[in-house]
């Protein structure tokens, strides 16, 4: 499980980069049962004042690892995938996003519960729930639509519509972008500014940003879990999973 977290604590930065290059960084349950438990004890470190989340080779994360997930589907808020959503929306200190490359599904919303975002030039955004017979989760059916108007919300999750990292930040998903060379420096470079500034002031100030929204990011949560553990045995879903190892497109024709 480590090896494909790395946790590393530096100048009171906590850095989390998903290490599964070679999958993309698809996450499995035991990377989110790593990422929760980081997240959870930094609330309460005293060493700890900013966390800046990256990762490895090419992606940032290409989603959940279809096989793990059919292997260890989430059975209630306690599942790993659950849990870090939790963690990662809850988390009182400063989270830094450095999206270097894909970011699919959950590589996606978890970056609404981030506070700063930087993408490389050719990062890469999605939304496929829809595709895979599924619903959105992290609270991206309430957050999107907040963030970027119902329509603009829509195309994404109904349509599955990519987009690039100049489009996110005139969305207003990502802060910046900078050369694939240059995005770890700048994020690093942000981080440590957050860790040199008063940390009960930033804390108190991301509290109070997010203090409207709080209460119907988790209750959206909730709801979107119940409806996407549904989702996954859905005869639908079934047919997703059948045509993705049979390497064919699912034909939803005989759905109504």
């Amino acid at each position: 499980m480590s090896e494909h977290i790395l946790v590393s604590q530096e100048n009171r930065i906590l850095k989390l980069q998903l290490n599964r290059p070679e999958k993309k960084n698809a996450l499995t349950a035991e990377m989110y049962s790593k990422l929760a438990e980081e997240l959870e004890q930094a609330n309460t470190d005293p060493q700890t004042r900013v966390i800046l989340l990256t990762g490895s080779g090419d992606s940032f994360s290409s989603g959940n690892d279809l096989n793990d997930f059919l292997q260890n589907p989430p059975q209630d808020g306690s599942s790993p995938v659950f849990r870090f959503l939790k963690a990662i929306s809850t988390c009182e200190k400063p989270i830094v996003a450095a999206v270097n490359g894909i970011a699919i599904g959950i590589g996606t919303t978890m970056l609404l519960h981030c506070d700063l975002v930087y993408a490389s030039e050719t990062a890469l955004f999605q939304l496929p729930f829809v595709n895979l017979a599924l619903v959105p989760e992290a609270a991206a059916s309430y957050l999107l639509p907040q963030k970027l108007g119902y329509q603009k919300a829509a195309e994404l999750i109904y349509l599955s519509k990519k987009f690039g990292a100049a489009e996110a930040k005139e969305l207003g998903l990502v802060n910046d972008s900078f050369t694939a060379d240059a995005l770890q420096d700048n994020g690093l470079r942000v981080a440590t500014e957050l860790s040199q500034k008063a940390p009960e002031a930033l804390r108190l100030s991301k509290m109070l940003l997010k203090r409207g929204a709080a209460q119907v990011v988790a209750e959206t949560m909730q709801t979107e879990g119940e409806l996407f553990r549904q989702r996954l045995g859905s005869p639908e879903a079934q047919e997703v999973m059948q045509a993705f190892m049979q390497k064919r497109q699912p034909d939803f024709s005989k759905f109504s």
